[in-house]
């Protein structure tokens, strides 16, 4: 069940690794304008802000590799981390696009979920 649950905290982390690029390097290219619906002028315009963002989520993905190398002395970590993500998750779901809800939220809840039963 560990093996389980830390394959999850890994997935978790390899999306906010992609969320950084998308939101870091690809956001004014034509593949993050796609993903997120932007015109080259709202790219442009909300560069700085989507960066930041980015770099957020990569705070989030260190989090979680830091608290997968600790082994089961990064419980508390892999914990703090992913109810990070799952309320960022539901935020930007509430706030940006309700897809968010899916694609961060939902994964960050079954990994805390199995996190939490491989620990017990």
């Amino acid at each position: 069940m560990q093996m389980l649950a830390n394959f999850a905290v890994v997935v978790v982390a390899l999306l906010h690794i992609l969320f950084l690029i998308l939101e870091m390097f690809l956001w004014t290219k034509p593949t993050g304008r796609r993903i997120f619906g932007l015109s080259a002028e709202m790219a442009k315009s909300t560069a700085a802000l989507a960066a930041n963002q980015g770099l957020y989520n990569g705070f989030l993905a260190a989090g979680l590799i830091w608290g997968i190398a600790l082994g089961a002395a990064g419980f508390h970590i892999k914990i703090f981390f992913l109810g990070c993500v799952i309320v960022a998750g539901i935020f930007g779901g509430f706030t940006a696009k309700k897809s968010i809800l899916w694609i961060q939220a939902l994964p960050g809840i079954i990994a805390i979920v199995l996190v939490l039963f491989a620990n017990n």
